[in-house]
């Protein structure tokens, strides 16, 4: 059973549906992306496994196809550049659609791609990780990595439609599944203590890949998405908020070098560095902070940040962070499970407890 969540942004509204093979369910896909041009975009371990029956999806269309290499080592201004020249190569108009398929890194970079083309053409995103079905393939943001920072060069541009197909999480790594809950985990945590005390419960069913599980858990976390988007698309404001863990995370991955740890890995250790700061700070109670940690944890993820960071690596990173604003490092931070703030107002000396904290526990 396919669900549908609205992104509801006015003219650029889309759908998400969301289901065991809503990827392949008759006629879903090409009803909703009408283009007689596609141009598939995807990496070189997901196409073996579902380009051909997307493909299938476009038969009668002219369909075009490009394979990166796989990770977050490639998601960069050089790969950006390959996927124009073959635009350019193959003469694709203003009509045409990119479609993305695969994770994050893919849709990051076909997205960019879509915005930038001829100053903007339509795209699609089939997100085949649970990061990408619950975050990145959701909200618009489009963007490559630099050697100084992560996601500085990019643009908001909304796809037209996206399709998570949850059975699709079944040839996931575990580690990249891990990765994947640790964005389910902070929609509870930023505005949704029922959603988080339903992961609590229903852990170890995602865990096992259950189907209905990891519908709902992609669903839920769409529709929260689907609200802070709709309040604030350009990230003006209260959307950072879906950055928790973000700015420590990004450190963690600028410093190890992309791809070396996952995204959804460094977020991890982010947020349990993010709740232990809110509690320091008098803001969080030490119950729900360990609850937090503990349903990290138990998703197989990294609670610590790596033990050759220390402070003087995560100021120098964090002070790149685009949310900062006059020179201040801004943070999303707890005051409850369920309710997060976005400030630069806040003891600088708990900052620095809590890096101190982090290289002497690592």
């Amino acid at each position: 059973m396919t669900t549908r969540v609205e992104v509801d942004l006015g003219e650029r509204s889309y759908p998400i549906f969301i289901g065991p093979d809503v990827g392949v369910e008759q006629n879903l896909i090409s009803s909703t992306v009408q283009s007689d041009t596609i141009v598939i975009i995807s990496n070189d371990i997901v196409a073996p496994l579902y380009l051909s029956r997307i493909r299938d999806q476009f038969n009668s269309r002219n369909c075009l196809e490009l394979i990166l290499p796989d990770g977050e080592a490639h998601k960069t201004l050089g790969s950006f550049e390959r996927i124009m020249t073959f635009m350019l190569e193959h003469r694709v108009d203003r009509s045409a659609t990119i479609v993305a398929l695969g994770g994050g890194v893919i849709g990051d970079l076909a997205g960019f791609a879509a915005a930038s083309y001829q100053r903007g053409i339509a795209f699609a995103q089939i997100p085949t990780t649970l990061l990408a079905q619950v975050d990145s393939a959701v909200g618009g943001k489009t963007a490559v990595n630099h050697p100084l920072g992560k996601n500085m060069i990019g643009a908001f541009y909304q796809p037209c439609a996206v399709f998570a197909d949850t059975r699709t999480l079944a040839t996931l790594p575990d580690r990249e599944l891990s990765a994947g809950l640790a964005e389910v985990i902070k929609y509870g945590l930023i505005r949704d203590r029922e959603f988080l005390k339903w992961i609590d419960i229903n852990l170890d069913d995602l865990l096992k890949r259950d189907d209905d599980a990891l519908t709902f858990a992609v669903q839920r976390s769409c529709e929260n998405k689907a609200v802070v988007v709709h309040e604030d698309e350009r990230e003006q404001g209260n959307r950072a908020i879906l950055n928790l863990g973000h700015t420590f995370g990004h450190a963690i991955e600028t410093a190890q070098g992309y791809g070396n740890w996952l995204h959804g890995e460094a977020v991890g250790a982010g947020t349990c560095m993010a709740l232990r700061m809110s509690h320091r700070l008098g803001w969080l109670d030490e119950v729900d902070m360990k609850w937090g940690i503990d349903l990290l944890k138990r998703a197989n993820l990294p609670t610590r940040a790596p033990r050759d960071m220390g402070t003087d690596d995560f100021m120098q990173l964090m002070a790149r962070d685009k949310k900062n604003i006059g020179g201040k490092i801004r943070l999303v931070l707890l005051t409850d499970i369920g309710a997060a703030v976005v400030t630069g107002d806040y003891d600088a000396g708990a900052l620095s407890a809590t890096l101190a904290e982090e290289r002497a526990r690592s």
